[in-house]
This record gives C-alpha cells, structure tokens and sequence, in this order.
C-alpha cells in the first residue's frame, strides 16, 4: 500500500531504472532490487507493477538506513485493487466491478500507473451496501449459495434505492447471480419506477422521466422502452378485466381471475386466459396488443414465444372485431 501522504514518492522499476542512467531491460536483467538490504515493494504481492516509495530507495543508494514506513492503517492510504478485495472480503477479480462505484470512481488515483483507493473510500463504500445484498467480509460471493430468484428483485430494489446509477454488472456481483438474472431485474425494476414516475408527470418522456431519477442515459435505453410498454400494459388491463369478467359469466371460467399480462422481450402487450369451464370453446384465449383477440391449443404454454404472429389452424382462431371489441362480442365470437 502507499501510506498516508506519500503518494507523491512513489517509484516505478522505470523511474529507478532511469535514476541510475540505464535502460529498463538492462535494469530487469540485473536485478539490484532483489540485492540484501534494497528497500522492499510497497506494491502487494503478486502485483504484476512492482512499486516503491522514493525516499526509501534514495536512503538505500546514498548509503544511509532506510527510514521505516508509518506503522499502523491510516484511513489515508492508499490501497491497490488486491488491498481494497481484501479489505471487504472478496476476491481480487471482484474490484473490476466494485471500483466502478461512484463513491471509489470519485477517490481513484493512480500512482505508477496503477490504480489505487483511499482506506476511508473503502470502508465508505462497504459501509453504505444494503446489508443482506452484500457479501459478508471473509466470504467471497461466488464460493455462498446464490440468492433465490423470487429474491431478487427486492434485493435490486435495495441497490437501486441506495444508489440510482447502478450498474448490471454491479448487482450481479452484489447478489451473486446471473448477469442475465441481474439485468433483466434492474431493467423491470427501473421501468416499473419510471412508468410510476410518467404517471405522477405525464407531460415526461420515458428519458426525462428516467434522468430525474438520476438513471444515467447509457444505462437505461431498454428499461425506457419498456416503461412505454408498462404504460400501455396498466390502460389495456382494466378492459381485460373486463373481458375475464365477461368469460366468468358465460361459465367458460371457473374464477373471475384477471388475466395473466405479460411483456415479451420484443415489447409488446399481451394477455393469457385460461379458460377452464365445463364448456369451455378453447383451451385458452390470448389478447396481443396488435392483433387483439385469438384461440389457443395449449392451456399452460398459451403465449408463443417470438413476435411473430401465430398462424391459425391447429386450435389457433383470431377474432374479430379490432383490437379490444367490447366483452360481449368476444363472448358472442366464441360462442359455438
């Protein structure tokens, strides 16, 4: 580490290799540093850019003793990336995605071309991780058990509200699940809020809404997209109510459930029921935002995946009447 302070006197292999007028491969081949006495690296173990600190190393040249480092962890050291892992309990490969935090982004130096921490940065930064999302000191993330998936989105909410930049990669890390899991968590999560936030505002757009809550632009362009979607989906749901309603009255459903929405990757609004009567017309009844009403042979797989549109045939039938007839003529065009 480099000590409180002495940032500025730090050495590379280059700088002592131009101190005593030689080339750095010349320098590497004889090796002085390894010689009995040369002031050790203050750079960790392992580290692949061996560093020194400069007062130490002219002491050592001049003939004089070598002035001992300040003892004890001041909280203005500065640590390297396989300090700061340690520090917090995590493996070195995990800093790649913790350093991208605002709080270390704003205190990063770099001392020989290496990137370093303050001790206080550190420890601010573990201290302000929501408790259970994080990694407990000691115990890497990858060697627990991973979060269980109807957790997650609580966990990202936690990580959202401490900090709205939040990256993917970081509540990946942060939770120890997939990244594909994290992403698509963050991306709901993010949408949902700012679909809430265009409701309490309407005059915003998705990206004005998504910038007051202080989403960064790079970050958000799907969870935009799907915030639209979300919109759409909370006006369609009242009408299909309505249709449960209507299909719970004929006797072809056996609950008057509203339907199951959902929002496919290729963002669309689309709605499954499930028809489970005695004298039910169809298996199930799937309402697309495009194409409104049509038949399906499956009850538990209703919604294709995909955005294309399904052919008819094979107890595939559309309806007609637009996109959202009235209840009733959905109940009159299913009617054998």
């Amino acid at each position: 580490m480099i000590r409180a302070g002495r940032q500025h006197l730090v050495r590379t292999l280059a700088d002592l290799a131009a101190q005593q007028g030689v080339g750095i491969d010349h320098y590497t081949r004889l090796k002085p540093y390894d010689a009995a006495g040369f002031p050790k690296p203050i750079s960790s173990e392992g580290s692949r850019t061996r560093l020194y600190d400069g007062e130490q190393v002219d002491a050592y040249l001049l003939g004089k003793p070598v002035p001992p480092l300040p003892d004890g962890k001041d909280d203005g050291d500065f640590l390297d990336r396989r300090e700061c892992a340690a520090l917090i309990g995590v493996a070195p490969d995990s800093w790649k995605t913790y350093k991208s935090d605002p709080v270390l982004t704003a205190a990063r130096i770099e001392a020989g071309g290496v990137e370093h921490w303050p001790r206080h940065a550190v420890r601010a930064f573990q201290a302000g991780r929501p408790g259970d999302a994080a990694p407990k000191p000691g115990r890497p993330r990858s060697t627990g058990d991973q979060v269980p998936r109807d957790q997650v989105p609580a966990l990202v909410a936690e990580l959202l509200d401490a900090d709205p930049t939040i990256s993917a990669a970081t509540v990946t890390e942060r939770l120890g699940v997939h990244r594909n899991t994290g992403q698509d968590a963050l991306t709901r999560l993010r949408a949902d809020r700012i679909a809430d936030h265009i409701e309490a505002h309407p005059a915003l757009t998705p990206a004005e809404a998504a910038a007051q809550l202080g989403y960064p632009a790079g970050q958000v362009r799907r969870a935009t997209a799907r915030a639209g979607t979300v919109l759409r989906a909370r006006r369609a749901a009242p009408y299909l109510t309505d249709v449960a309603a209507a299909l719970h009255r004929a006797g072809w459903t056996t609950t008057e459930a509203a339907p199951d929405v959902q929002l496919p990757g290729d963002d669309r609004v689309v709605a499954a029921l499930v028809l489970d009567g005695d004298r039910a017309p169809a298996p199930a009844l799937v309402w697309d935002e495009r194409y409104g009403w049509r038949t399906a042979a499956s009850r538990r797989h209703p919604i294709t995946k995909g955005a294309a549109r399904p052919s008819e045939g094979d107890g595939v039938r559309y309806l007609v009447g637009g996109i959202t007839p009235p209840p009733g003529d959905v109940v009159a065009a299913l009617t054998p």
